[in-house]
């Protein structure tokens, strides 16, 4: 029924897209389609039960909000996953050129420069993560 998807897919049209919002979504419509097709051997016309299906339903708000939480569970986590990745490439980078500075320019102190620039890639993946964690 093209009406119920229609209307469930407006009320989820603002929660992030996941697998577990499909799912929800198809269990809501099969629901609802259910529900229509009782009422309709009831004795109602189709537009009375779509609509006597819907209000029986109820509020969607509880689902939604658990929806965004393990949304913003996810986004936490990548973000922490981001922060190490960015802390171990970055200790790479800085020790491959402490490597070929005391290698080839052992006079020359030079690696702290690209040091300093590499350090603002962990930097700013701390605080995308702290950010992230304080939104949840």
């Amino acid at each position: 029924m093209k009406s119920i998807r229609t209307y469930v897919n407006r009320i989820f049209a603002d929660t992030p897209e996941s697998d577990e919002k499909k799912a929800v979504k198809e269990e809501i419509i099969l629901s609802l389609e259910d529900k229509v097709a009782e009422l309709k051997a009831a004795g109602k016309s189709d537009e009375d039960a779509i609509n006597k299906a819907i209000v029986d339903f109820g509020d969607i708000s509880e689902i939604k909000e658990e929806l965004f939480t393990e949304h913003k569970k996810g986004r936490v986590k990548r973000a922490g996953l981001r922060l190490g990745f960015s802390l171990i490439g970055s200790a790479m980078i800085v020790a491959l050129c402490v490597f070929i500075n005391l290698y080839y320019t052992p006079k020359v102190i030079w690696y702290v420069y690209p040091a300093f620039v590499v350090a603002w890639w962990p930097l700013s993946m701390f605080y995308v993560w702290l950010n992230r964690r304080q939104g949840e």
